[in-house]
């Protein structure tokens, strides 16, 4: 009685029962409907392996996860320095947060046709919507990582001689890794979003390429099968993330985020 019940517990702590309830009702919504309107997961699983065995799925995953890696790497480089030094000097926070609390607020599709205007039909349009995408996330949660600080950590460094920039390189940017690591995350979740937007309207291959175009061979599977695997690819890339964070930058604060 006691394995059961600790079998339960797994379960339902694990979110497999979840999972299963999700399919479950996908089951039985997808008996009242045509399969080209709701395929089944049974369906879907064939539809999956159809794309899997020809080798179009995989290609579609690689040049995807390439984009997003390129394009999300680009926008931390870029994000990270902008955010603390907007966080930490003022003259730069009056420069540059009027831009920031602007253009925030564009989705990254909303320029999609200038990009390709100006970098052309080719990776680089699609690498700059990612790197537009994933910059916000990681600025504003920087921001508020360096404006969490206790000031009183600020007031010892200063008793004790430091500099401005010593001040911030040895209390502002450990302090802030927390901050900057649940932006980082956010980041990879637009950028993911983003990915697909780009490859929908300006690609000829990619998971979004993959989920536009099935609808011109009426295979609903194939679109169950790539909204699926993006679920899929940003839950278990999440999910190394917070374990290398752990394992990395767990001296900084960074525990089961």
């Amino acid at each position: 009685m006691q394995n059961i019940k600790k079998a339960g517990t797994f379960i339902a702590s694990s979110g497999i029962a979840t999972w299963i309830l999700l399919l479950v009702i996908w089951e039985i919504v997808s008996l009242f409907n045509s399969p080209d309107f709701m395929p089944g997961p049974l369906r879907t699983l064939e539809g999956f392996q159809e794309i899997l065995f020809n080798g179009v799925l995989l290609e579609d995953i690689a040049i995807s996860l390439q984009r997003i890696a390129i394009g999300w790497g680009r926008g931390i480089l870029i994000a990270v320095p902008v955010g603390l030094l907007i966080g930490q000097f003022k003259l730069v926070r009056w420069l540059v947060e009027p831009f920031i609390n602007f253009f925030r607020f564009i989705p990254a599709i909303g320029f999609l046709t200038l990009f390709l205007m100006w970098f052309g039909v080719g990776e680089e349009s699609k690498l700059m919507l990612i790197t537009y995408a994933t910059i916000f996330p990681v600025v504003i949660n920087t921001i508020a990582g360096v404006a969490a600080v206790d000031p009183v950590k600020y007031q010892a460094a200063e008793s004790l001689g430091a500099s401005k920039w010593q001040t911030f390189y040895t209390i502002t940017v450990p302090a802030t890794v927390p901050s900057i690591f649940t932006g980082v995350r956010l980041g990879l979740s637009s950028a993911i979003t983003s990915i697909v937007s780009a490859e929908m309207l300006a690609a000829n291959t990619g998971l979004g390429y993959l989920i536009y175009t099935s609808r011109l061979y009426y295979r609903t599977d194939w679109i169950f099968t790539g909204i699926v695997v993006l679920g899929l690819l940003g839950y278990v890339t999440d999910k190394v993330l917070r374990l290398l964070g752990n394992h990395l930058f767990r001296h900084y604060g960074i525990v089961n985020q």
